[in-house]
């Protein structure tokens, strides 16, 4: 037994299952840049990004060398009690990166999870209202509220109720498996049009507190909305007094080649939900609001003893720095053109590949059964994904069977087509039946 497997024995005896969404036995030993090293020293091209976190690369010396100075100074000193340079330098930066030229207020955690959290607390508070709607195949992390936000799978939420009341779900405009087998544009977005019939019979919009969107669905599979849908959403949000809260854990940070997603679309949110990329890796979230409805609440209603870490912050500060001097939402826009192009050439020569879709370095390559019927490939994404593995690439799938594909933003383009050709053999060994079925046995994935 390699040590790889000798950990993941180790890890499994001890370690929760709740915590696991397995692919394969990757035991992490290192990683720098774009690479991962794992415990008997294979090199692998990291696509997977330590989930869309660590977007301009694993230990930038930058992140490294701001981490290790804020140790010489101080690890730890709650905000709650205390003031330090550091959440203030972030929360100015912050401030002027995220949309909108009015006055903002921020508001730190350790996760998206509870950053979601509180979204919700905060739109009550602001609004007196409490209803809140969210959307159907969202993803929103796993404390209750979050929890309560998300729709994406039975899995998470069986046997763990009740959730959260007065929190809604609509349909997300997924125009590759339209939920009312409808087609854009000539549907005339009717999965707006629902909502608004919601609006007249079942949920009262002058009860309804905010609207939480993940401008581009991530864990669903990279599900991107028809351009005119965001603009009217929030134009019906306004029409109602609803704050419009963008959920940007996984899409913010120059990962869809812009800062922020909403950036494609001129939407500026009422509420931005930041987490993942923002300290490359450090526990570190934010919420960065109107200033008029960030007064709205006080201590301790959102208030941790971890948050706003020093550390982490002096790591999300160089993040930001790194990503503005090097213009990465620009590099993210190019190299996720070219990768989308080799996709769909792809796509012309494997049936197994039923759509391309996505922005930026954010791409999702959704593998099916028959493209006619567009029946999710689940157990072949697995194999995708092992047989990518054993080829030196770590990629994993989401949504049931859409590849997920988030490298750094800072990979070469030699890297990118090193990992898009080992994708492509890694596709045609699964079309010719040489990823033995008892792999699929040994994952877990989504």
């Amino acid at each position: 037994m390699d040590l790889c497997e000798k950990l993941v024995k180790r890890d499994s005896e001890l370690l929760s299952p709740s915590t696991r969404v397995s692919y394969f036995p990757l035991a992490v030993a290192k990683a720098e840049g774009t690479k991962i090293w794992d415990l008997d020293g294979n090199e692998y091209i990291d696509f997977l990004c330590g989930a869309a976190t660590t977007n301009i690369g694993h230990r930038h010396p930058r992140v490294v060398e701001a981490i290790k100075r804020q140790c010489d100074q101080f690890i730890h000193n709650t905000l709650a009690y205390t003031y330090y340079e550091k959440a203030v330098e972030l929360a100015e930066r912050l401030v002027e990166i995220t949309p909108g030229n009015f006055a903002k207020k921020v508001s730190y955690g350790l996760s998206g999870s509870d950053c979601n959290d509180g979204a919700i607390k905060l739109a009550r508070s602001y609004t007196g209202r409490t209803k809140i709607v969210s959307f159907l195949k969202s993803y929103h992390g796993t404390t209750y509220g979050a929890l309560s936000l998300s729709a994406i799978t039975l899995r998470m939420r069986r046997r763990l109720g009740p959730f959260l009341p007065e929190i809604y779900h609509v349909p997300y405009p997924d125009c590759y498996r339209c939920i009312f087998n409808l087609e854009y544009p000539d549907c005339g977005l009717y999965c707006l049009g629902f909502i608004e019939e919601l609006f007249d019979t079942v949920i009262p919009p002058e009860e309804v507190a905010a609207m939480i969107i993940e401008p581009i669905q991530g864990d669903a599979g990279v599900i991107v909305p028809p351009d005119d849908y965001l603009p009217k959403l929030k134009k019906l949000c306004e029409k109602h007094g609803i704050l419009f809260a963008a959920e940007e854990v996984q899409t913010g940070f120059c990962r869809t080649g812009k800062w922020f997603a909403v950036n494609h679309w001129n939407i500026e949110p009422d509420i931005m939900i930041l987490g993942k990329a923002i300290a490359s890796g450090m526990p570190l979230s934010a919420l960065v609001a109107k200033r008029e409805i960030m007064e709205s609440w006080e201590a301790p209603a959102h208030l941790f003893t971890t948050e706003g870490n020093p550390l982490s912050c002096a790591a999300a500060i160089a993040t930001i720095d790194v990503m503005k001097e090097e213009r990465l939402y620009e590099r993210a826009a190019r190299l996720g053109e070219y990768a989308m192009k080799r996709f769909r050439e792809m796509m012309d020569k494997h049936e197994l590949i039923g759509d391309v879709r996505g922005k930026g370095l954010m791409i999702g390559v959704d593998l099916v059964k028959d493209r006619k019927t567009k029946k999710p490939a689940r157990e072949e994404a697995l194999k995708v994904d092992w047989r990518c593995w054993e080829k030196g690439l770590v990629l994993i799938h989401f949504g049931k069977s859409v590849l997920r594909i988030a490298p750094p933003l800072t990979i070469s383009e030699e890297e990118l087509e090193k990992g898009l050709q080992i994708i492509e053999e890694a596709i045609k060994d699964v079309e010719e039946g040489k990823v033995p079925d008892e792999v699929v046995k040994r994952m877990v994935g989504w």
